[in-house]
């Protein structure tokens, strides 16, 4: 196969595919498949509901087509697949996506066809587990009749600096020829460049890790922000003093949710512990993450208390739902910790975000976000999310929706920190 003969076909168009797809549609015929029907709908209508594609951008894919039927597929003969990979209660791997992804294409693969990956798995995982049901299905023979690739996807939810395009892409391939075809692929479109891996384990490895190296700089400041906090220092301050030193990393303390960085080191944990090794410090950052949003209603508890305001039925608003600033999105967003735990504390509880689209917080979580907070409402005001929007509000405002005598509490920084009672 050449480049000129490849017709690609792209499945699961959600926050990494969709992207893809739109760029690879700029330049050659390209299938968008998903089998959210509602999703097909929107698209096909030029709109992009998680907001990663403008609208403009969406009708510049000129050979982009959109489709929920299989059949459509068909036409395709190299396939990137980009269905997410989440955990499951046990927070171990669920690749059920993958795997239904896998019979989809093993039911229309054909001889000489080539299966890329982009959904972040543990090393092995595309070779050991989704290749073998393809194989199953079609009755094709790996690396005989197909051949597979995998290229980690590196999409920012939110970003509008680092982009597809932008973003340098590694690639590889179940064989030599086939990695130097699908390095060539991406090139087209990936203006950044290109690192082709020698093997399909080690990109697979790198990805991985890319998540999980930023899960523990995060654990870091986080318990450093825990300590700083028992001992009476600014966490900020500490953190831009030392920012002072060229080769200090600017993390910041927060909660860590997402569809990435808060799944993907239990991927690589459960690889590790199969193989015989317990990751400690890998388990040990995952905890100090996880115990985040609890730690911090805690400390907004206390607050409450040292100001003589009573918690069993106080009205408290929390400022933010997505996972993260300036985005949508709302995958793994630990905001619920913190509300639970409020919960059990007898407080009422408000979520206020202009960014969360209500009818997927409602199907998700069995939340409905408040249009807008009323005055004069509030004992306590905790700013969970660092939406430029609520800077814009500015402290005053914020201020406004509280009592007379109540708690504001900064979790990420954005007011002056001589206008809040709190920050981490």
């Amino acid at each position: 196969m050449t480049l000129d003969q490849i017709r690609l076909g792209i499945i699961g168009l959600g926050y990494v595919g969709l992207p893809l797809a739109v760029e690879f549609g700029k330049y050659r015929p390209v299938v968008g498949f998903d089998i959210n029907t509602r999703r097909i709908a929107e698209l096909q209508a030029g709109e992009d509901l998680t907001l990663e594609v403008e609208a403009e951008e969406l009708a510049s894919a000129q050979y982009l087509s959109y489709s929920s039927d299989p059949e459509a597929l068909r036409a395709c003969n190299v396939f990137i697949v980009t269905v997410p990979t989440p955990i499951n209660g046990q927070k171990q791997p669920d690749l059920t996506p993958l795997i239904r992804a896998s019979e989809t294409l093993g039911r229309v693969i054909k001889t000489g066809d080539i299966v890329i990956y982009e959904s972040t798995v543990y090393p092995g995982a595309t070779e050991e587990d989704c290749i073998p049901v393809i194989e199953a299905i079609s009755g094709l023979t790996y690396n005989q009749d197909f051949y597979a690739g995998y290229s980690p996807e590196r999409i920012n939810p939110g970003d509008k600096v680092h982009r597809v395009t932008t973003i340098k892409k590694v690639t590889s391939g179940s064989t030599p020829e086939v990695a130097d075809l699908v390095d060539a692929l991406y090139a087209e479109i990936i203006v950044a460049g290109t690192h082709k891996a020698s093997s399909i384990r080690v990109a697979e490895a790198a990805k991985v890790i890319e998540n999980t190296q930023r899960d523990l700089n995060i654990a870091l400041v986080n318990e450093l922000a825990i300590i700083f906090n028992k001992l009476g220092i600014d966490t900020l301050e500490v953190l831009e003093a030392a920012g002072t030193k060229w080769n200090f990393m600017p993390f910041r303390p927060g909660l860590v949710g997402g569809h990435c960085i808060g799944i993907d080191p239990y991927y690589l944990t459960y690889k590790a512990q199969a193989a015989g090794y317990i990751p400690d410090v890998i388990l040990a950052g995952r905890r100090i993450n996880s115990n985040m949003g609890a730690y911090v209603a805690d400390e907004l508890v206390k607050g409450m208390l040292r100001k003589r305001i009573h918690v069993a039925g106080s009205r408290i608003l929390i400022m933010g739902l997505t996972f993260k600033e300036n985005c949508p999105d709302l995958r793994n967003t630990r905001i619920l910790d913190i509300q639970h735990m409020l919960l059990g504390y007898g407080a009422e509880v408000d979520i206020y975000d202009p960014w969360a689209e209500v009818e997927e917080a409602q199907a998700e979580y069995g939340i409905t976000p408040i249009q807008q907070p009323q005055a004069q409402t509030y004992d306590a005001i905790l700013l969970a999310v660092g939406h430029q929007l609520f800077s814009d509000l500015g402290v005053d405002t914020i201020r406004s929706w509280g009592k007379a005598s109540h708690l504001l509490y900064d979790l990420k920084y954005v007011l002056p920190a001589d206008r809040v009672d709190m920050r981490l």
